[in-house]
């Protein structure tokens, strides 16, 4: 059984942690120490406040572990907040992770009131329309050269793939699809 974490600091980890339990051949593990994330041999990042996230990857010292974990393959997915941590830049903000060669703006969607659902195919992932959720999203303003881009909304990037490493603006974890996680699944 593949081990699949789930960074379960703040943030929507019982909802990832939840759609995880219904694909067979997965065990999923909810990481909280530097033994868990040494454990596991997929991370999820999730939605939730990056900043707090960050933070808290810095005081548990999980932050230096998780880099090293990144440059040697880990194969890692951030869905909103997670897609902030993976970025190399930041609109007007310092990178946490610095992983993914991406800018991204955070809540470019606006605030709580202005977040919304809806369908979309992503070509990559599943050739059925996804249900997609935005809540206080963020979107990719620039991709790097090694970056595909997997999916657009209005001309924005939402969702983004760099070698192992996916990030979404959006939020999976929140419908019953496991379309996505399935694609994750063989990065």
């Amino acid at each position: 059984m593949e081990k699949v974490g789930v960074l379960a600091l703040q943030g929507s980890f019982a909802e990832h942690l939840a759609v995880l339990r219904i694909i067979p051949g997965i065990e999923p593990i909810e990481v909280k120490t530097i033994a868990q994330l040494e454990a596991v041999d997929r991370l999820i990042i999730p939605g939730g406040e990056s900043t707090a996230i960050g933070k808290l990857l810095r005081k548990t010292g999980m932050m230096p572990i998780l880099q090293k974990r990144i440059e040697e393959g880990l194969a890692v997915w951030g869905t909103c907040a997670g897609l902030i941590l993976l970025a190399k830049n930041i609109v007007g903000e310092e990178p946490y992770l610095d992983a993914i060669d991406i800018t991204v703006k955070r809540n470019a969607y606006g605030s709580q009131l202005d977040s919304f659902s809806c369908e979309q195919i992503i070509p990559a992932i599943s050739a059925k329309p996804i249900h997609l959720v935005f809540i206080r999203a963020p979107w990719i303003e620039s991709v790097g050269p090694k970056v595909e881009v997997l999916a657009e909304r209005d001309g924005r990037i939402i969702a983004a793939k760099q070698g192992r490493l996916l990030a979404t603006s959006f939020h999976p974890e929140l419908t019953q699809d496991t379309s996505v996680y399935e694609y994750f699944l063989k990065l």
